[in-house]
């Protein structure tokens, strides 16, 4: 059992995505560490699922209708966590994902291939896969700011990937938002740095979830070739757990642990982002 972090007690987080696979499991052990959690999906009732399994446990939680890509309803929704729970001391930002439209078929170009290629790959596809998981975090971070430079000890925690240290291949809008997510988190760690508002990362290695099943596991429960390419490259040889995150999740989000860090990106994926092949 992961000890509880006392500081952390009575404090609000903001989970945006917070019903997904990776980011449902962050919402309930902040719940048991004693914060209020704030969960912002564009589908309340999935997020209000995740909210009555962190009632059910004891703890705290709303969930709030948002959609991350309308700054409006980010306002909206701050406003409402402001009203119920009175401030703000972290934002997560989880709100992510992928869709087939910006998904190319083949890994590699090649003349004669059955589906999508890099030139049939639809433009608002690509835009909607990147805005969702750049712009979002953006807007949230621009709307949520306010209330966190209040704090005593506020932290933004974004969500990035292995996909933005190397790009992977057949997810190309994906990895540019990624690959943009590391590099927005340093440029605000730096901006907010003197007001002690401090940005960091967690780029997950390879998760099973409801957004990469088809990719990683056939119909009949076999690993796809992807997945074994993938377990190839990962030194430990598994894929990760959601309860993998939470120790980094936890030691960036208290600052007692890390006051001192800001601007980083931490994997947490079985050293495959270490691994050369070789």
């Amino acid at each position: 059992m992961i000890p509880i972090h006392e500081n952390l007690k009575e404090r609000v987080a903001v989970i945006t995505g917070g019903s997904g696979v990776l980011c449902s499991e962050m919402a309930r052990e902040l719940a048991r560490q004693g914060m209020k959690i704030a969960i912002l999906n564009l589908n309340a009732e999935k997020g209000q699922k995740v909210v009555e399994s962190i009632k059910q446990s004891g703890g705290e939680a709303i969930s709030i209708s948002t959609n991350v890509l309308n700054k409006q309803s980010l306002i909206n929704a701050r406003e409402e966590i402001l009203k119920q729970f009175g401030r703000v001391d972290l934002l997560i930002n989880g709100a992510g994902g992928n869709h087939p439209d910006a998904i190319t078929a083949p890994e590699e170009s090649v003349q004669e291939i059955e589906g999508k290629t890099f030139f049939d790959l639809d433009e608002k596809g690509f835009s909607d896969v990147f805005s969702l998981n750049f712009t979002g975090t953006f807007l949230a971070c621009q709307v949520f700011g306010q209330a966190l430079l209040k704090a005593e000890a506020p932290t933004i925690i974004n969500i990035s990937s292995m996909s933005g240290y190397t790009p992977l291949t057949k997810i190309p809008a994906y990895s540019a938002a990624k690959a943009s997510i590391n590099n927005f988190t340093e440029w605000l760690a730096v901006h907010f740095a003197q007001e002690g508002l401090r940005v960091n990362a967690i780029a997950p290695g390879f998760f099973v979830t409801t957004q990469n099943k088809d990719l990683l596991v056939e119909a009949n429960g076999e690993y796809t070739s992807r997945s074994k390419k993938i377990l190839a490259a990962t030194p430990m040889k598994k894929f990760g757990e959601p309860q993998h995150l939470l120790g980094a999740l936890l030691f960036l989000a208290d600052e007692s642990y890390s006051s001192f860090v800001t601007g980083t990106t931490i994997p947490v994926d079985g050293g495959f982002n270490a691994y050369s092949g070789v």
